[in-house]
């Protein structure tokens, strides 16, 4: 009985784990996605358009994967 409910706890710890993990994987993607833009903008000659528009691309993207993953694994917590 024991045993069994460790597992849970563990799985119910390794949920959290996740989740908290995806802060870190939003921040790393909007500055890749800044630099890409930064980059793009100075290749083309266009002042903010690429920065911006990676930017807001890589938190919309960043905060979906986040609130799909969370709405999957609700049912485990």
């Amino acid at each position: 009985m024991a045993a069994i409910a460790r597992t849970r706890e563990q799985k119910s710890y390794r949920s959290v784990l996740i989740m908290s993990a995806w802060g870190h994987v939003i921040v790393i993607l909007s500055f890749l996605f800044l630099y890409a833009g930064k980059l793009l903008d100075d290749l083309a000659g266009t002042s903010p358009s690429f920065i911006i528009g990676l930017f807001l691309l890589a938190l919309f993207a960043g905060i979906g994967r986040f609130y799909k993953e969370a709405w999957l694994k609700r049912k485990d917590v």
